[in-house]
């Protein structure tokens, strides 16, 4: 069985550690804006449009100058981009200030219950945004570490939310790796123990695996 203990201290080992995210950005506001548009959608297609968006509007105010119609063309590749849109102008006109490129959250928001104040910035966001921005040891639960929490028996049938997930994962893992368990959960399961056909024979943990779908 991968107990948590074992997960944590050798996966890391096959990871880039200094990468704490693949969302593409250029300040604290942009990753925020990356993490919006990510739900239900790939890294990999968010960041498709991403460069040439915070090219234009790397800060709240241009965001707003930018203005809904043309952002909604920007994105219109990326699942649900009506709403999203809706919700990132919504969140440029709270955080609208003087700041330059190198745009940062104040202060106040590197808490997660103000963060989660914000428009479009839900519990799991703003876990992923404190995590990765200031690491904070919140766990963001995606679908990698839905899915792999569950492979794993971490967390039982009943734990169908990302919050009941969240939650137990929280008293399963020893609080020594809370930072680093989205970077490392998310990362294995994308590119290893993935939902179909995963690369158990690349993985470092296979041998302690009794996983139903394990794949050697």
């Amino acid at each position: 069985m991968i107990t948590p203990d074992i997960y944590f201290e050798n996966v890391p080992k096959t990871l880039d550690m200094n990468i704490r995210s693949e969302l593409y950005s250029v300040n604290e506001f942009t990753f925020a804006v990356a993490v919006i548009l990510s739900a239900q959608a790939t890294d990999k297609k968010v960041n498709e449009v991403t460069p040439e968006l915070f090219r234009v509007a790397p800060t709240p105010n241009k965001m707003l100058e930018l203005g809904i119609d043309r952002l909604k063309q920007h994105i219109k590749v990326i699942s649900f981009f009506n709403n999203k849109a809706n919700n990132i102008i919504k969140l440029a006109e709270k955080l609208a200030d003087g700041q330059g490129t190198n745009w940062k959250f104040p202060a106040k928001y590197h808490a997660r219950d103000e963060l989660m104040k914000l428009p479009g910035i839900g519990q799991k966001t703003a876990n992923v945004i404190t995590n990765v921005l200031w690491g904070a040891p919140n766990i963001g639960v995606d679908t990698h570490v839905f899915r792999n929490a569950h492979r794993y028996g971490w967390v039982s049938d009943a734990d169908n939310t990302p919050e009941k997930v969240e939650e137990k994962l929280r008293k399963k893992i020893p609080a020594k790796y809370h930072d680093i368990v989205n970077h490392v959960m998310v990362l294995h399961g994308r590119y290893t123990c993935r939902a179909l056909r995963p690369k158990c024979e690349l993985c470092p943990v296979a041998k302690w695996c009794d996983a139903k779908d394990k794949n050697i």
